[in-house]
């Protein structure tokens, strides 16, 4: 019996490892071509001219002014849809969880609805809204926050309904409230704390798909780095293709790097925290 469990767990690595090799190639290949392409010389040589040229930001800005103006809107798109995002689900989160569990169902249904709406339908759907925002607000790019909220929801929601799931919520908020801790105490002295890891999860995955959106920015006529990529490619393929790399890997970067942020957290970790309420209240 142990040699043939032996065997099973063998052919288990096996088959794990050729999997595992094979979605890396899959991924590696293309990546790989761009890589190739963004090295092609004159005459057939090698030169890492284009990647010098995308690493002089002086003379990214002079020559190539489009990409500036996208990288910045995509930087100021993620930080602000992430701060929209945590405002607008933590809280709610929480309070169905403490208060309202019978209406989770209700929220969950309405995070996850984005999943099937295509971008084209939101976007025919969110130009009346989007007129009356440029009428009152301004044609800044940053406004597509409000569109890219709900493309994030669904992602977002599940990271921190897993955060929820995995901490006591109630016996939390009630153990701070018998020490005198008002409601925003409560909230963000106590259980953001214990969301760290769920609240980083939600916003990295937020920062990538805000910088990897093009079909909503473009349709709605704004510039983002995506929308900059696109334009830049039929002038200049190398430079577009290599910013569009460093993109990508940025992404995978922000995504891998979700494994390890965090931290497991003691148990105990709450309970200074707790006992601190009673000074800081008013």
């Amino acid at each position: 019996m142990s040699g043939n469990r032996a065997t099973a767990r063998r052919r288990q690595d096996v088959f794990r490892w050729v999997t595992i090799g094979v979605c890396l190639l899959f991924f590696a290949l293309p990546l790989y071509g761009m890589l190739e392409f963004t090295t092609r010389g004159p005459g057939g040589t090698r030169s890492a001219q284009t990647w010098a040229t995308l690493l002089d930001f002086g003379k990214v800005s002079t020559e190539y002014p489009a990409l500036k103006e996208g990288f910045l809107a995509s930087v100021g798109l993620a930080v602000l849809t992430v701060l929209i995002m945590l405002v607008l689900l933590v809280p709610t989160m929480t309070w169905v969880r403490l208060r309202l569990p019978g209406l989770s169902r209700t929220v969950e249904f309405l995070c996850l609805l984005p999943l099937t709406v295509p971008a084209i339908v939101l976007v025919v759907g969110l130009t009346p809204v989007y007129a009356w925002v440029t009428y009152l607000l301004g044609e800044s790019t940053l406004w597509l926050s409000l569109a890219y909220v709900i493309l994030v929801l669904p992602y977002a929601y599940r990271s921190l309904d897993a955060g929820l799931r995995a901490i006591d919520v109630k016996t939390l908020a009630e153990a701070s409230r018998s020490l005198g801790a008002g409601w925003g105490t409560v909230m963000m002295r106590v259980i953001l704390p214990n969301l760290r890891t769920a609240v980083l999860s939600a916003s990295f995955l937020s920062v990538a798909l805000v910088l990897g959106e093009f079909t909503i920015a473009n349709l709605f006529s704004r510039k983002n780095l995506q929308v900059a990529m696109y334009e830049l490619g039929k002038s200049d393929a190398q430079i577009s293709i290599a910013v569009g790399l460093a993109a990508l890997v940025f992404g995978f970067l922000v995504l891998f790097a979700m494994s390890f942020v965090g931290g497991p957290r003691s148990a105990t970790a709450a309970a200074p925290r707790l006992r601190r309420t009673r000074k800081e209240s008013p």
